[in-house]
């Protein structure tokens, strides 16, 4: 046989795998080798074992290579006789034994020997046995491994239904995967025969083993399903074990990677197969079949899911879990392999359709009524997840028009589709005007065509879209308003579009909800009037239908949310509302609100029943009468309360009061209680999207996280449901004492503490512009009608009154809530802030500048983080995006503020900035537990990107900028000491503003420039509120206070340089001081009139301009005059100053004493440095007779202070006398004196005008009744001094005086400016509210002088007519209140009231019309074209006098002889 029995020796040992891989057939034939061997032993136990028997026989005999052949062939036609083929393919490991290695009898090696061998014996073996069937041996192999997968597959204890496999299962499959790929590679196998017969036991398959096959590329899936003749029943399979799949996969187990990878594998399979545009011919049955077979396991395992969200599953529920793993199938990333894209998008579009026509069995009307119950935050998780899985495939535009043509094609599910517009409107970020033009082309074809589907579909989906509240698309109310209230209106073509819209409204009423029946009745749409008929009609019916419903528009509240779609608030509830709203804008306005007085007339009915008492609650009244109170007393002063119910109301706070406190404290406790509950929720949701923020993977989650926040929010605090509708209402906000209510602050701390917990937890993961759009969602959620006016208050208190307490986090995260502020500023009122600052509207990131004063050194340290915060989270937030963006979310008066305190605290910052760190990120300094406020300043301050921001337009600190926010610094609570404070202001002037150009706020170089502009602001922020915070009774222009003294320091210092500066080049003519220019242009600017405000705000701003002229040198009202010219002072503008402003707040003929002091020291001083004082003094003084006499009275009213002053200045510098003009002033006061003595009188030296004035100011300061003795001494000046004197009397005295000196005194009362001489003099010397007087006066004279006396002079009836016309001129243009106030408030007391005063003036002039003489009609036609419009009646009496007079010389005869 040979000389060797095998080729290796018998003593090799193998290791576990060695052993795991020995051909199965060598372990089949050792175990039944041994079994056999037992068996005979049992018989008679004689017998040896095969094993025995073979090992002695290879140990004794010696085989040749012919004898090993034949040895071999032996064996294998033993062992094919002896072969189980079942057990054959299924042997992976036999017992636990000593075996016999065949391979030791067989002559094979390789790294595969064991499995070719095997696969080479069972190939033979099967070969064998289908020659003896008689049948093709590929179709007897498919068989056969076909009976053992399924054996494989039943071989588990675990009962059905399961689609997995076991472990063990797993490694008995993959060796006969292994055979059953060997037996392909040799052509004996058959995939068709394999698949049917699999389909013969298809219920004993396990999901697993057919996706192995699919993985091992033994049959496809493909081949697997075309395989198999009833689609219906490979649908039903697939379906029934994809479900169960997808509960697997959910469930925690060791095996869901497995179960992941086949779900994957399946859904690309039937998505790449149901979708494709071109069918893959390569299989064996009809393309067409197999998308078929594909689209209806789709449609079913989606259909199913659907079902079981209708039917309400519960989370975690293996219902649940199966249609959460089925929708993660829509994912983007499931589809990677499929080549194309577009078999995943027309996947998408079929299932979006398929979403919206499922189950179609709501009626329109049925969605009209229920549609409130579709909103966002009401669909279920899973579906608006998967609504957000379809939207990510598709366009804006394809989702649009997919879901037109799904409308316009099939019957839909309206509450698919109406929860689809909510997740479209919540979830993209353009929806508002992609809703807007869906909605307008809906109407358009509606209006066009009468087509009642798409003004169905319109008005559905834009209600739809208004459920979600203001950040996604207006109110209804605001929507219907807009569309409708205009003649722009789609209804307002023709009359066939009204009644097509008025036929749809009515066919809406028995379903509408009562929200929306009272919008349309209080916002109805624009009629015509000859079509008011059909509005009409319109209206009856819905207040029908209300009245059935028990709602009444009549007893809607004040200030009612007509926008909310939800239910109608009971009258009660909305009372308390209302009267909390009419408080607060009581508490802003001081006045009762329009709403309530509309309310007390138009609809008394819920007045009297619902609004009055639910503000006449008893309860204690407090001693000082609070808000509530003080609206109730101005209510009842108006005779809005009745005085029955009034009183009842009185007794009961009386008896409230007798209560014990204790009560009364227990009754306040019972309603927060109540609103625990969803508090509780909120804080849940609060708490559910930290987890979202911080994990990026649910970033998906967001959206719908904040839609279920809103949706808590919206119970927490009882809005409506679509609290969006801000009506155009400015929100109103007392910065001094902000208010809300108790249970309003709670909500609103809970939610900024959310908000900065969840920033800080977020920027340990990730900076700003990688957190998502989470802030931006969260603050537009807090922006709604009712709860915005309440977070504004609220930061108000954190930032203006608590802010240094505040911690680090606190700071940073309401920085970010300010930057989202201010990114949604559009959508947001704007904010009425009350005292300290105007009343004035303000948009919202404003509010934040008023906020964050910088006046002590702590207020400035909150400043500095919250700018430093602020401006660091939006480079960082927005800096991917357009500049544009991040700068319209920060207000430019904190940019601002954030360069005015770096400049000011850190002097290393003064100087440009010479580097920048590209690796350091100003927002990274703020995320660390302990902030370096420094640190992060200086690192923000050095980025480039700050420097970029800062040249633009409005947002680099000027020097007027400078000044402004330096003026509010206190210096007592400074962080800089006075010395560090002025050296701070000295480089800020000298060096940083000044010589910085004027485009870039500074000054050119140019001090008088620099000088102009401080004065203006001085000036601005004086008459401003800010500067009366700092003391109630300080001084307004330097504030009592060091801070302005040293800006105001600064202004003397420059106007000091500007003095002792260089003269201008060329000798030029020098032009009038810049602080009469200042002064000019402020008055200039002013309103003119003589109502008390306009008049208060003048005088108050002269005020500000003659404290700041005595604060500097007097040489600023008159200049110096050249050495070398024999010329006076320019005092020009001094000059115009007193005459056109200072004139008009005089008082008695004189200004105040320092600024007239103030004059005369400069005028001294100017004249002093001339050539000739003396002659410059008289040039100056003489000037001012003619130019500014008021000057000079002003003088000789404080003569007795300025004279002493006066001699000891000229002493000081010259010898000689004083200047003839003022001795000439010193005269006439000694003249005066003497009047009074009893001596004789002195002639008057001098102006007779100046000696009157001199008179009049010792007669006023001597305090006598009657002048008529002084006025007996005067000899022939009683013209002059009768311009001075002007109390009533006195004035009848002194003109009864001239008249019997035949002097005649109308001529007073025809002054003009372009009189020469005296009549402009008097003329300066009076205001000009006196001036306007003069007619007041002359008719309350008339009464002291005989009638006809008057009658004969010639000027009378000019002079008479002249007044009256002027009298009735101020009549007219409603000037008689504001004159008449000053006529008594000053020394004119006229008679009677303008009435009555006019009356008798009219009655005079028309009897004395007749008796005046014919030469006093020489001028009449001037007066007869003054009168024409003024009074018809005194005209028709002047002409009717002039034609009396004309006659007789008209019709005279000639005398001819």
């Amino acid at each position: 046989m040979g000389a060797r029995a095998c080729p290796r020796p018998m003593g090799r040992k193998r290791g576990p795998e060695a052993e795991r891989r020995r051909p199965w057939l060598v372990r089949d034939m050792s175990a039944s080798q041994a079994r056999g061997a037992a068996s005979g032993a049992g018989h008679g136990g004689c017998r040896r074992a095969w094993v025995e028997l073979l090992a002695g026989r290879v140990k004794r005999q010696k085989l040749g290579p012919e004898g090993e052949q034949k040895v071999r062939e032996s064996a294998l036609r033993l062992l094919r006789s002896h072969l189980n083929l079942g057990d054959l393919v299924l042997e992976v490991e036999g017992p636990p034994g000593k075996q016999l290695c065949l391979s030791r009898l067989i002559d094979y090696d390789g790294p595969g020997a064991h499995i070719d061998l095997s696969s080479s014996l069972i190939g033979s073996a099967l070969r064998d046995q289908a020659a003896q069937l008689g049948v093709p041996a590929a179709v007897l192999c498919s068989q056969v491994v076909a009976s053992g997968l399924v054996r494989v597959c039943e071989a588990d204890a675990v009962p059905p239904p399961k689609v997995l496999l076991t472990p063990d299962q797993r490694k008995k499959l993959s060796s006969l995967f292994e055979i059953a790929q060997n037996l392909s590679a040799q052509s004996m196998f058959s995939r068709l025969s394999f698949c049917q017969e699999l389909w013969k036991v298809q219920n004993s398959l396990l999901l697993e083993a057919v996706w192995r096959l699919h993985v091992q590329n033994i049959v496809s899936l493909q081949e697997l399903l075309e395989s198999h003749a009833d689609s219906q029943a490979v649908v039903a399979w697939l379906s029934r074990d994809l479900r169960l799949l997808c509960e697997q996969t959910e469930a925690p187990c060791q095996h869901a990677d497995v179960a992941r990878a086949m779900l994957a594998d399946f859904v690309q399979m039937l998505v790449s197969r149901g979708f494709q545009k071109n069918a893959d011919v390569r299989g064996t049955v009809d393309p067409e079949w197999m998308s078929q077979v594909a689209v209806a396991v789709l449609e079913r395992m989606l259909a199913s899911a659907l079902e079981a969200l209708a039917a309400g599953i519960q989370e975690g529920s293996a219902a649940h879990k199966a249609v959460s793993c089925w929708f993660g199938v829509f994912s983007g990333h499931m589809y990677g392999s499929i080549i194309s894209t577009e078999s995943p998008k027309r996947f998408f579009c079929h299932t979006l359709t398929q979403i919206l026509t499922h189950k179609p069995v709501l009626k329109v009307s049925d969605a009209v009524q229920m549609q409130r119950e579709w909103s966002f935050a009401r669909t279920p998780p899973l579906l608006s997840g998967l609504y957000r899985r379809l939207f990510v495939v598709l366009s804006p535009e394809e989702l649009v028009g997919h879901l037109q043509e799904a409308l316009e094609t099939q019957e839909v599910n309206w509450q698919h589709v109406l929860s689809c517009v909510s997740t479209l409107v919540i979830c993209l970020p353009d929806a508002q005007q992609l809703v807007d033009g869906w909605v307008s082309r809906l109407l358009t074809h509606a209006f066009e065509s009468c087509d009642l589907d798409s003004m169905v579909l319109a008005f559905l989906v834009a209600r739809q879209a208004a459920l979600e509240g203001p950040a996604a698309f207006p109110s209804y109310a605001a929507w219907f308003q807009a569309t409708f209230g205009s003649a722009r209106g789609f209804h307002g073509s023709s009359k066939k579009a009204l009644v097509f819209l008025f036929k749809f409204l009515s066919d809406l009423v028995p379903f509408e909800a009562p929200r929306y029946l009272q919008v349309h009745i209080l916002h109805p749409p624009l009629v015509p009037s000859k079509y008011r008929s059909l509005l009409t009609d319109y209206v009856a019916l819905a207040r029908t239908r209300l009245a059935d419903l028990k709602v009444s528009v009549e007893n809607m509240g004040l200030y009612e949310d007509l926008s909310s779609a939800g239910d109608v608030t009971e009258p009660r509830c909305q009372a308390a509302q209302d009267v909390e709203k009419a408080i607060m804008v009581f508490e802003h306005t001081g006045k009762i609100p329009a709403a309530v007085l509309e309310a007390s007339i138009f609809r008394r009915s819920y007045y009297l029943s619902h609004f009055l008492p639910a503000l006449l609650t008893p309860r204690v009244l407090p001693r000082i009468p609070d808000s509530r109170a003080a609206l109730t007393e101005s209510l009842r002063r108006a005779d809005k309360i009745p005085p029955s119910l009034y009183s009842t109301y009185r007794q009961a706070c009386s008896t409230v009061g007798e209560k014990k406190p204790e009560d009364a404290a227990s009754q306040r406790e019972v309603e927060p209680s109540c609103k625990e509950e969803p508090l509780g929720l909120l804080t849940t949701a609060l708490r559910e999207l930290r987890a979202s923020v911080t994990d990026p993977t649910q970033r998906d989650a967001l959206l719908a996280q904040m839609a279920v926040i809103s949706e808590q929010l919206r119970s927490a605090l009882g809005l409506g449901e679509d609290d969006s509708d801000f009506e155009g209402a400015p929100v109103q906000l007392s910065v001094r004492a902000p208010r809300l209510q108790p249970w309003e602050q709670r909500v609103v701390d809970l939610l900024l503490t959310s908000f900065c917990q969840n920033l800080m937890a977020a920027s340990s993961v990730a900076p700003p512009d990688r957190q998502g759009p989470w802030a931006a969602h969260f603050v537009r959620t807090l922006c709604r009608r009712r709860l915005l006016p309440a977070l504004l208050s609220r930061l108000c208190q954190l930032l203006h009154h608590q802010g240094p307490s505040l911690s680090a986090s606190h700071v940073v995260g309401l920085a970010a809530l300010a930057v989202h502020l201010g990114e949604s500023r559009s959508a947001l009122p704007e904010v009425h802030v009350g005292p300290p600052t105007p009343a004035r509207g303000l948009p919202v990131p404003e509010l934040f500048d008023i906020l964050l004063p910088c006046r002590t050194q702590e207020s400035s340290a909150l400043c500095l983080k919250f700018c430093t915060a602020a401006i660091s989270y939006s480079l960082c937030k927005f800096s991917s995006q357009s500049r544009d963006i991040s700068y319209s979310c920060l207000s430019p008066g904190l940019i601002k503020k954030f360069q005015f305190m770096v400049f000011r605290w850190f002097s290393e910052a003064r100087d440009p900035p010479s580097w920048e760190d590209p690796a350091s990120s100003p927002w990274r300094p703020l995320c660390l537990p302990s902030v370096d406020w420094q640190r992060a300043t200086l690192c923000l301050w050095k980025q480039r990107t700050l420097r970029e921001l800062l040249k633009q337009e409005g947002l680099h600190l000027t020097y007027r900028d400078w000044l402004q926010l330096e003026l509010e610094i206190q210096p007592e609570v400074d962080s800089l000491s006075d010395t560090e404070r002025q050296d701070f202001h000295q480089w800020a002037i000298h060096q940083h503003f000044l010589p910085a150009p004027s485009a870039t706020g500074g000054c050119d170089g140019d001090l008088e420039v620099a000088c102009a502009t401080l004065v203006d602001v001085l000036m601005d922020f004086c008459q401003s509120s800010r500067s009366c915070d700092h003391s109630e009774n300080s001084d307004l222009v330097l504030g009592g206070r060091t801070g302005n003294r040293d800006i105001f320091s600064r202004l003397q210092e420059m106007a000091a340089g500007l003095e002792q500066g260089p003269a201008r080049l060329g000798h030029a003519a020098p032009r009038g001081h810049f602080l009469f220019g200042v002064f000019c242009r402020r008055l200039q600017a002013l309103a003119r009139g003589w109502d008390v405000a306009s008049r208060l705000q003048r005088q108050q701003e002269l005020l500000m301009c003659k404290r700041i002229l005595l604060g500097l040198p007097p040489s600023v009202l008159v200049g110096s005059p050249r050495l070398e010219q024999l010329a006076a002072p320019d005092c020009d503008d001094f000059f115009h100053l007193v005459n056109s402003e200072l004139r008009n707040f005089s008082h008695d003929g004189a200004l105040t004493h320092d600024i007239t002091a103030h004059f005369f020291r400069g005028l001294l001083n100017a004249c002093l440095r001339s050539r000739d004082p003396s002659l410059a003094a008289d040039l100056t003084l003489t000037a001012c007779q003619t130019q500014c006499p008021l000057l000079l009275t002003s003088a000789l009213l404080w003569w007795p202070h300025l004279e002493p002053e006066l001699h000891r200045r000229w002493r000081r510098c010259s010898q000689s006398p004083l200047p003839a003009e003022l001795r000439r002033l010193q005269e006439a006061r000694h003249f005066a004196g003497s009047v009074l003595s009893p001596l004789a009188a002195p002639p008057t030296p001098g102006p007779a005008w100046l000696c009157a004035a001199a008179l009049h100011f010792m007669i006023r300061r001597a305090g006598k009744e009657s002048i008529r003795r002084e006025l007996g001494q005067l000899d022939g000046q009683g013209e002059e001094a009768a311009g001075s004197l002007k109390p009533l009397d006195v004035c009848a005295e002194v003109l009864g005086c001239l008249q019997r000196k035949r002097i005649s005194w109308l001529p007073l009362f025809q002054l003009t400016e372009t009189d020469a001489g005296l009549g402009r003099t008097l003329l300066r010397l009076a205001p000009d509210h006196q001036v306007r007087l003069l007619p007041v006066a002359f008719y309350s004279l008339l009464s002291y002088f005989d009638e006809d006396a008057l009658l004969q002079e010639d000027a009378f009836l000019h002079v008479a007519v002249n007044m009256y016309l002027k009298l009735v001129g101020l009549f007219v243009a409603g000037e008689t209140g504001a004159v008449w106030t000053l006529a008594h408030s000053g020394d004119l007391q006229a008679q009677g009231d303008p009435v009555s005063l006019i009356t008798n003036a009219r009655l005079f002039l028309l009897q004395s019309i007749p008796r005046c003489p014919k030469r006093s009609f020489s001028d009449v036609a001037e007066l007869l074209g003054a009168s024409a419009d003024c009074d018809p009646e005194v005209r028709a009496a002047l002409l009717s006098r002039q034609q009396a007079m004309l006659d007789p010389d008209l019709y005279q005869e000639p005398r001819l002889f």
